[in-house]
């Protein structure tokens, strides 16, 4: 492949990651990347990505890829921060990296004119944005020849939850950037230990930078049939408001592999920049508790906790108070509906622990008391087998799809804002501690006027009270009727 030299890069922030070793505060309906760990700003990681972007010179508008399940997060966080996102392309399945950027390539090269691609995790801090850029600049020239460059962290302890880069040449303030030679998986504590000592190794930061044609001519040669099928289901995509949905008959027959693998293991253009800007993947609640401020005794203590002759331990409540005596090295975690408790050595193994509560069908795993929708969100506060109680919040000049339920009926109680309501076809409002009730099977809609939040309580109650028991006539959102699972 070839095409014209262009000097502008293309932002590819990557956002269908589940979290789940920062569980049960990231969940797979609401991962890490949409959450604020940072007590600096008032920004998710998402939002942070596409912040530090601002001060790079000669960018398109970022591309972001994410999972079709997380569109309307993605849209608002993008919203929120002043930015009307223009092209969000949308997975069906997660398949890891390669596809994901095998498909940006390629709507690079066609819309964009063979565009420098920087390509981005969204879940990742970086504490000095003028360091990042310098770093960005740093491996332009390279990306320009055609090289595939990646970005290399100093290893400041001998981790085991990254991969290595091995470089020819041995990394330094003097001396940044390097060809590769080769890349390690995640070793073992014995090697760790060797390579953290030896400036020719880098943790790998999963940052890249590639022209668009660079990157699908080394897929081509490596993977091919990759290539064919991330081709094809783009070909078939389609548009929906300004959402790009690519096939999912053809992109479930992609391989589920990284880009280091599928490419940057085999290639002999890659080369390695160092990044020295406070990078961290923030893939552990261990790498959390070490980039928050502690106290005197080494805590750190978040939210509503008292402690006594507590030490070194990482305590976070959302909700309710945590109260710790006597002990130390204890990282616990508390949100509406469940609590993580565990050693700081421990911790390593809540990812496999997570598969099994995934495995046994366990809800926590998925989803937590609080849903979010593009209309607005909604918390489930208590429930049982034929009743259930939430607090729905709409946001201004949003509405609820009109749709009725087979299985259930509800009573609306308005406690702030002020609610259009239509049921059966009667229109009507209304306002703080008015009423109504829609039977079972009523065509209904809920929207809000105003121009302050909407939020009520719903009482529901029926034989099935799942949130597949909808069937969708007008939808603004463009969301179809979900498959009903009751039986």
């Amino acid at each position: 492949m070839s095409s014209a030299q262009n000097n502008n890069i293309l932002p590819v922030i990557l956002s269908g990651g589940s979290g789940s070793r920062l569980w049960p505060l990231s969940r797979a309906s609401f991962p890490k990347q949409y959450l604020n760990f940072d007590k600096k700003n008032d920004y998710t990681l998402l939002q942070n990505t596409f912040i530090r972007l601002k001060i790079i010179n000669n960018l398109f508008d970022p591309l972001i890829i994410c999972n079709e399940d997380q569109r309307f997060i993605v849209a608002e966080q993008m919203r929120e921060i002043k930015f009307e996102p223009t092209s969000i392309l949308l997975e069906p399945f997660g398949k890891s990296t390669g596809p994901a950027v095998a498909l940006a390539a390629l709507i690079g090269l066609k819309k964009k004119n063979d565009p420098i691609l920087l390509v981005l995790s969204s879940d990742h801090r970086i504490e000095n944005d003028l360091k990042f850029k310098e770093s960005i600049e740093e491996g332009i020239p390279y990306a320009k020849k055609g090289r595939l460059v990646t970005f290399g962290i100093r290893p400041s302890s001998p981790e085991t939850g990254f991969g290595y880069i091995e470089s020819y040449k041995e990394l330094s303030e003097k001396n940044k950037t390097s060809p590769i030679k080769k890349f390690i998986e995640k070793p073992n504590q014995e090697i760790a230990n060797i390579l953290a000592n030896d400036l020719h190794y880098s943790w790998n930061s999963g940052i890249f930078l590639f022209k668009a044609s660079s990157i699908l001519d080394e897929l081509k040669k490596y993977h091919k049939d990759l290539l064919k099928i991330c081709e094809e289901s783009l070909s078939k995509s389609s548009k929906d408001l300004y959402f790009q949905r690519v096939d999912k008959d053809t992109f479930k027959k992609c391989p589920n592999i990284s880009i280091d693998i599928a490419v940057m293991e085999k290639t002999n253009l890659g080369t390695v920049v160092s990044l020295n800007a406070g990078w961290n993947d923030l893939g552990s609640w261990k790498s959390i508790w070490e980039n928050t401020e502690i106290d005197k005794n080494e805590n750190s203590l978040l939210g509503k906790t008292i402690v006594k002759d507590v030490k070194n331990s990482y305590l976070r409540s959302e909700n309710r108070l945590i109260v710790g005596i006597g002990f130390q090295n204890l990282i616990i975690v508390e949100t509406e509906d469940a609590l993580l408790v565990s050693t700081k050595e421990s911790i390593k193994s809540l990812k496999d622990l997570i598969m099994d509560l995934e495995n046994e069908n366990i809800k926590e795993f998925k989803i937590g008391k609080k849903s979010h929708r593009p209309w607005g969100h909604y918390v489930s506060l208590i429930e049982d087998k034929t009743w259930q109680v939430k607090r729905i919040e709409i946001k201004p000049k949003e509405s609820l799809s009109l749709q009725k339920h087979r299985y259930r009926a509800e009573h609306w109680i308005v406690v702030d804002g002020i609610a259009q309501v239509e049921i059966n076809n009667n229109v009507f409002l209304l306002k703080r501690n008015e009423s109504t009730f829609v039977p079972l099977g009523a065509k209904h809609r809920l929207s809000n006027p105003g121009e302050t939040p909407l939020v009520l309580i719903e009482v529901q109650s029926g034989t099935y009270l799942g949130e597949d028991d909808i069937v969708r006539f007008e939808d603004k959102y463009r969301r179809k009727t979900p498959k009903l699972n009751n039986s």
